[in-house]
């Protein structure tokens, strides 16, 4: 007679820094969670530079980091040491076989992917971004395709948006992620200035600035669910905040900071689900973002075609697949 199996062990290759940013940490930490709460076993295989928020989010959440070799043999070998049933990879930067010589050693291979696959191999896709559904895959996989699947943390499932209205100075929340990795939070803010729409701001950076007017500069904070929920206006890019956004119902006016994020920008855009800025915080993205502190009317409709299109439960589709297959 067998024993009970032993919980799923899975460890999550991917890496955050100035460079890369913490988008992929970030989604990988909601996937964590949920696998935890099923009482799976969970890694983090990779490397944080430069942000000590980023480190901060599995040292709370008690993940374990273990440093990761770029090489797709030795990373093969060190899950073997580690037990591991399943690998989920999450970077632009391993090499295009990680995925091959991982599926070859007998570990189940979840890729989360932005469109292209960059010819990484798996048994299992995520792409979260919105229309994915929509757009052709070339390879025979299955694939978890569109914002249904979207990965959001505890600390934004367990928000809920202010009711809007209760100030007649919009608060806005500018932000570009952990690290802001393009540099571009001083270039926004002096935008946000120069509308001249009176306005209550507070932007989040990793570097210091001296924004001036109304805005406040923080550093990067654990209370932005908190922030984004009760924002009027949140100045952002095509990340991987944007679902948080979208789940929340904050209205929302984007940019683009990065190549792949352009697929998310212009499908929001489209849509009407966010505001468009464009690419530089030129006077025309100053000229909306105007409009935008003058008509909360127009900023609200964003934020109507926005809600809805991400209801929560992506990790949890996503944690019966990938557990599915380990």
């Amino acid at each position: 007679m067998t024993g009970p199996a032993r919980p799923a062990r899975v460890g999550l290759r991917c890496d955050a820094g100035v460079r890369s940013g913490v988008g992929h940490l970030v989604r990988c930490v909601a996937l964590a969670e949920e696998l935890c709460a099923r009482g799976a076993g969970v890694v983090f295989l990779g490397e944080i530079c430069g942000s000590a928020w980023a480190r901060a989010q599995l040292r709370e959440r008690g993940f374990p980091l273990v440093p990761a070799p770029r090489e797709p043999d030795r990373l093969a070998a060190l899950a073997c040491e580690l037990r591991l049933d399943a690998v989920v990879l999450d970077s632009y930067d391993l090499p295009a076989r990680t995925g091959a010589v991982l599926r070859e050693a007998r570990f189940a291979v979840l890729a989360l992917i932005d469109g292209d696959p960059l010819g990484q191999e798996a048994d299992l896709y995520l792409d979260q971004n919105l229309g994915a559904e929509r757009r052709p895959f070339p390879l025979p996989a299955r694939r978890l395709a569109g914002a249904r699947y979207a990965l959001l943390r505890d600390s934004v499932r367990r928000r809920t948006r202010a009711a809007p209205g209760g100030s007649t100075v919009p608060r806005v929340l500018c932000f570009f992620g952990g690290t802001d990795s393009g540099g571009v939070a001083p270039a926004w803010a002096r935008a946000l200035n120069a509308t001249g729409r009176p306005f209550l701001g507070t932007v989040v950076s990793p570097a210091p600035f001296e924004a001036g007017g109304p805005i406040t500069v923080i550093p990067p904070t654990d209370r932005l669910p908190e922030l984004m929920a009760a924002a009027d206006l949140v100045v952002t890019a095509a990340g991987s905040a944007v679902w948080e956004l979208l789940y929340l119902g904050v209205p929302t006016a984007l940019t683009w900071v990065a190549d792949n994020q352009l697929i998310g920008y212009e499908e929001l855009v489209g849509r009407g689900a966010a505001a468009g800025l464009g690419r530089a915080a030129d006077p025309a993205a100053t000229g909306l973002l105007a409009r935008l502190l003058a008509d909360p009317a127009a900023r609200e409709e964003h934020g109507r075609r926005g809600s809805g299109l991400v209801d929560g439960r992506g990790r949890e589709r996503v944690a019966d697949a990938l557990l599915g297959i380990c």
